[in-house]
């Protein structure tokens, strides 16, 4: 199963592909979907709907894991977030693909065991699980990674319960 993580963002929208097979997670591919400031927002959006399409053509995941959004003080860049949040449902809708969602909490929850964990604490983890030897960059791609992996665990927390079960 290819699971494409997926962290939101006007400016930047970062972008993580794992592969999950036979009880092991691998990295595939990792990066940043940059907009220019100056740029009218709607081709900022449009943007980012061509590259994550590019990304889904040619990585073919099976589902996209996509970061909920949290409330902000600033509203302007809630605002702005949700519509990049919107766009990156609308392409993985697009591409087919199953949809999971997860708040920054669970996911520090599922990679480091604690909900307040730091970002460099989460970053960390990423390394770690996906035997990187640097945290990767920039941070809005490790956000991502982190997303698609708390996608992964609980994947596989599910299947062990399911399983346990019969």
């Amino acid at each position: 199963m290819i699971i494409l993580g997926i962290d939101p963002g006007t400016a930047a929208t970062g972008y993580g592909l794992i592969k999950m097979e036979k009880g092991t997670t691998r990295i595939i591919s990792w990066g940043c979907i940059k907009t220019r400031a100056k740029v009218a927002p709607g081709l900022r959006l449009q943007t980012i709907y061509c590259e994550l399409s590019k990304i889904i053509k040619k990585f073919k995941p099976d589902v996209a894991v996509i970061e909920e959004l949290f409330f902000s003080q600033n509203v302007k860049t809630a605002l702005s977030v949700g519509q990049a949040r919107g766009v990156a449902l609308l392409v993985a809708t697009d591409g087919g693909l199953e949809i999971g969602e997860y708040t920054p909490l669970e996911v520090k929850l599922a990679l480091t065991g604690y909900g307040r964990a730091q970002k460099r604490q989460v970053q960390e983890m990423v390394k770690k699980i996906l035997k990187m030897k640097e945290i990767p960059k920039p941070d809005d791609a490790a956000d991502a990674l982190a997303i698609a992996l708390c996608y992964a665990h609980s994947y596989e927390l599910n299947r062990k319960i399911k399983k346990a079960r019969e």
